[in-house]
């Protein structure tokens, strides 16, 4: 069982009586074979004595005395920024070993008898410090102990990589001495405590309704005892209905805050997104009912997967794995990742990382209007239901390329390339959106932050053409390598519908059992409806989409490709 002994009683910690702890005996370098025999050698003393020296319970503070002549190929180790702190001995696995701690890292070798030869073959090991979150005492405790305990020493907590996968490991060093355990840990924290990154304080956001509703459960098992081990301090909320995380980051005093984390789906995210930005905008009294230049967001955003497809969440961290996504957040990875704005008639709507219309946008209405469904059932419904009355988008559509762009400030109207005709499906990413149903990304061309969107367009085509273009995101083969599909690198897309029909006449159309007990939870006549996120967002009008370069920071790390199996959708 581990504790903190700096949390509460911290000075009781270290003020047992020795009665109650017993201090390990000084190990000798002397096999146990000649143990009690007189060395009648006496040319080997000096090396003896060498050794013996290091065989201390007592650890030893290093400082600029702590070497003599003796030492000086030592004290060339080690540079001005990594020497010595502290040197002591420890018990790991079934071995004595000498532990030194410097300011980088924690080394450790057995101690070993001497050799006839006088000659010593030692392993030593090593673990870097910057890949430490944790350290705690650890003690053995009763069954209903709560308190107290015998001392047995102190445990690193490392993060190790796999992979694209992070995963903590416990390292143990066994001394049952309260002065010599007590001055190790004050060290090690002193140290930990000096990567400027890593959050001490977080707001939590779950979201009980995510998926597969475990959400609460990943957070409480996977990734609270986690925050534990690195001594930070979470303050949760439990959404209770879509909006809730957007009201709280608005109204909330986030000052204390090292980080907001959301643990959810692809909505989730979106939601915290977004409030995130909203707040930064609403702090810094940018007006966002006209054309303005947003500020970034002070806080980073963590995210802890937990719904069906986390394309953020895998674009960022390369895996839908929580513990990964929580180490990664203790560990204080930031990525800049660059953020969409969503407006119409010169107002903002939402900030974001994807968007999609057309059957993309169809698609999420008609499966909105299903959510009584499990989640799998539900989107493989409105895909096929999609397909089955698949038709082509009259629109006009403008985009400026990233090369005629030098600013922010939307460029006169001769710089855009406007295209009018039928489209059955238009993507705006500013993110590659990994999945594992896209293992390349949706957008593979783009990436976190690089100062771009990518625009993909889908022409009018058969129906057999068009799902052919589908199913090749999910193999090895050039999804865009159709005629019909274009793709460009743009800065800024405006996107405005022209035929009169609006999404909720087709659903009157083609769905003779529509009810309006099962309309989306956004519904307006005569709006269209866009995929923003994995959220349906309802425009009556022309949608303005432009890029803001690395607005926002996530805990993470760059990805080039999902590493994770690959999920093929069964409906096509």
């Amino acid at each position: 069982m581990f504790e903190s002994p700096l949390k509460s009683n911290a000075r009781n910690a270290w003020s047992e009586s020795q009665e109650e702890l017993s201090e390990t005996e000084p190990v000798s370098p002397v096999s146990k074979g000649n143990r009690g025999k007189k060395k009648k050698n006496r040319r080997q003393q000096p090396q003896q004595q060498k050794i013996e020296k290091r065989s201390v319970s007592a650890p030893q503070l290093c400082g600029e005395e702590s070497f003599d002549g003796d030492d000086e190929q030592s004290e060339k180790r080690y540079t001005d920024y990594d020497k010595p702190i502290v040197r002591g001995i420890f018990q790991i696995g079934k071995k004595s070993h000498d532990v030194l701690l410097t300011s980088m890292r924690v080394t450790w070798s057995p101690i070993q008898p001497e050799t006839p030869t006088g000659e010593l073959t030692v392993r030593t090991e090593y673990v870097e410090l910057k890949d430490v979150f944790g350290v705690k005492v650890k003690r053995r405790r009763s069954a209903g102990q709560e308190t107290g305990g015998t001392l047995l020493g102190i445990t690193l907590f490392q993060c190790k990589k796999k992979g694209p996968k992070l995963k903590d490991h416990a390292i143990h060093f066994n001394n049952m001495s309260v002065d010599h355990c007590e001055i190790w840990f004050k060290k090690l924290k002193e140290i930990l405590s000096g990567f400027q990154n890593r959050p001490k304080s977080l707001k939590v956001f779950v979201n009980p309704a995510s998926h597969k509703k475990e959400a609460y459960q990943i957070y409480r098992d996977d990734v609270a005892p986690l925050f534990q081990l690195a001594d930070i301090k979470a303050d949760v909320t439990i959404t209770e209905r879509k909006g809730h995380a957007l009201s709280v980051l608005k109204e909330s005093n986030l000052d204390g805050y090292d980080g907001v984390v959301v643990v959810g789906g692809d909505g989730s995210v979106a939601e915290v997104a977004h409030g995130l930005l909203l707040r930064a905008q609403m702090d810094a009294g940018r007006d966002t009912d006209s054309m303005f230049t947003p500020v970034r967001a002070t806080l980073p955003l963590g995210l802890i997967p937990a719904g069906s497809t986390d394309v953020v969440a895998c674009s960022v961290h390369g895996i839908r794995h929580p513990v990964t996504a929580a180490m990664h957040i203790i560990m204080g990875h930031h990525q800049e990742v660059d953020v969409c704005s969503f407006s119409c008639l010169g107002r903002l709507l939402r900030f974001g990382f994807s968007a999609m219309f057309g059957f993309g946008g169809r698609t999420l209405a008609l499966a909105e209007r299903h959510r009584w469904m499990p989640p799998g059932q539900r989107r493989e419904f409105a895909v096929i239901k999609t397909l089955a009355n698949l038709k082509p988008e009259d629109c006009e559509l403008s985009y400026l390329p990233v090369k005629k762009v030098q600013t922010e400030t939307l460029d006169p109207e001769e710089s855009w390339t406007t295209t009018r005709g039928l489209f059955l499906n238009v993507s705006i990413m500013a993110i590659p959106c990994l999945c594992s149903m896209a293992p390349r990304g949706l957008a593979p061309n783009t990436r976190l932050n690089n100062g771009s969107m990518a625009l993909i367009t889908a022409g009018n085509t058969s129906r057999a053409e068009f799902i052919k273009h589908l199913k090749r995101y999910n193999s090895v083969n050039n999804q865009f390598s159709f005629s019909f599909v274009e793709t460009q690198t743009v800065w800024a897309v405006r996107l405005r519908p022209r035929s009169q029909s609006s999404w909720s006449d087709d659903i009157a159309e083609d769905n003779g059992e529509y009810d309006s007990k099962n309309a989306p939870i956004i519904s307006s006549e005569g709006a269209y409806p866009w995929n923003v996120d994995g959220d349906l967002l309802e425009v009556p009008s022309e949608l303005l989409i432009r890029l803001h370069p690395q607005l926002l920071t996530l805990f993470g790390v760059y990805i080039e490709e999902a590493e994770e199996a690959h999920i093929k959708c069964s409906c096509i």
